[in-house]
């Protein structure tokens, strides 16, 4: 990340005052530095273990008492036991991890790797990548910082601040440049801190606030020690913890003016060495601008371009379309496949009405012979067969139903006759 177009290419010197002191300091080639948060981070998390104090637990924990295995043959586990009698600890497992009083697994030793060694050129370029994101406004402000006001990122002010002994005019300083805001934050951020960090000397904790870096200590570190989240660093021994506290980059700095024209002798140019670090360079940015919807858009690159394409069907690995189900894709992969399908159809056509019209005759040839039967046969065989046929007829119920019906129709009949 960096972008060559969008760093102005000098930095106006403010005083004490906040007013433009009339002098511009030119940029430092540092602040082109590609910005990589990746690196800032593990350079800051392997320099931070070079801080850690060794631990370890008694050489002697958990072995301080004569016990021995009762051995097999006593229905009880096999793990150590205290020796003696006439107390309740007697006959107790020791020694092992399970065992109450006993020693922990794979106890902690002092000689661990505890320090990280990190090379002198991925320092160099975590430190360098920091600055650079210093620069950049948006940022910053994204860390947290209250820099709304004041005048412009990186701010550059007078040597005069170097020659500071008292806190009443470091305080006055950040009210005049409109930095107090973010000191502000400070004093509203302060809170217990969670965890056994408390009982160690480090029971509050705070958000940070400016950082202050300048080239000559002529009281400065006394005039800004004592307020909360303001730290001072010397711009010839930049520290990465100051710089990106928390692995993060975007602190607001306060550069004084002779700090700001050094940073080119201490870190170099794309091109020049640093006089200071041996042989070291800055490194180069894999983009020199960043801004893609610009160059996308700008005129050269477009002649450059072929003309825009028809839009073609995307298929994606996740909804890949079967071409045997699909056919216009199976006619793109193979183009006689659809004529192999036309022609097919057409058979399996041509057969289902040859067969049609096969069972139609074979169906005429028996209706005919069932007729000629039919003929054939007299009354009683017709009768029977009618009676096959329909063997439950719908007017036909039980006998009683049937004797019933008769009576009637005969007692009507005599009724009828008498008349």
């Amino acid at each position: 990340m960096g972008d060559s177009v969008c760093i102005r290419p000098l930095a106006t010197v403010y005083a004490e005052s906040n007013e433009a002191s009339g002098t511009n300091a030119g940029m430092p080639a540092v602040f082109r530095a590609p910005i990589r948060p990746d690196l800032i981070s593990f350079v800051h998390h392997q320099l931070l273990k070079n801080k850690r104090t060794p631990y370890a637990v008694s050489k002697e924990a958990g072995h301080q008492t004569s016990a021995e295995s009762w051995g097999t043959g006593r229905a009880v586990a096999r793990i150590p036991r205290v020796r003696g009698g006439g107390t309740h600890r007697s006959g107790q497992g020791a020694f092992g991890n399970m065992c109450r009083g006993g020693r922990m697994f794979a106890p902690t030793k002092t000689w661990r790797r505890w320090h990280r060694r990190v090379n002198v050129t991925q320092r160099r370029h975590a430190a360098a990548s920091a600055i650079s994101a210093s620069g950049v406004t948006a940022l910053v402000m994204a860390k947290g910082h209250a820099i709304e006001k004041i005048n412009e990122v990186p701010l550059v002010v007078s040597d005069k601040i170097q020659d500071y002994r008292k806190t009443k005019q470091a305080v006055g300083l950040l009210k005049n440049i409109k930095a107090w805001d973010d000191v502000e934050k400070v004093y509203k951020s302060k809170r217990l801190r969670p965890g056994k960090g408390k009982r160690r000397n480090r029971r509050y904790k705070k958000k940070c606030g400016p950082l202050v870096i300048y080239e000559k200590d002529n009281g400065i570190v006394r005039a800004f020690r004592n307020i909360p989240g303001v730290d001072t660093c010397d711009v010839n021994a930049l520290s990465l913890f100051k710089l990106a506290p928390g692995g993060h980059a975007g602190r607001f700095i306060i550069w004084t003016e002779s700090a700001f024209r050094k940073l080119n002798d201490i870190f170099g140019t794309f091109n020049k060495a640093s006089k200071v670090k041996k042989g070291y360079k800055l490194p180069r940015p894999m983009m020199t601008i960043t801004d893609l919807g610009r160059l996308f858009k700008s005129e050269e690159i477009r002649k450059e371009l072929r003309p825009t394409q028809k839009k073609s069907i995307i298929i994606s690995k996740k909804n890949k379309p079967n071409p045997l189900k699909r056919i216009h894709l199976l006619g793109r992969l193979n183009p006689y496949a659809i004529v192999e399908k036309r022609n097919y159809a057409l058979t399996l056509a041509a057969e289902s009405v040859k067969s049609a019209e096969a069972q139609k005759k074979r169906r005429q040839e028996k209706l005919k012979t069932l007729k000629m039967v039919f003929k054939a046969m007299n009354a009683t065989e017709k009768k029977k067969l009618k009676r096959l046929q329909n063997p439950f007829p719908k007017n036909r119920g039980n006998k009683t139903a049937r004797k019933a019906a008769a009576s009637k129709k005969a007692a009507g009949k005599t009724a009828a006759t008498k008349k």
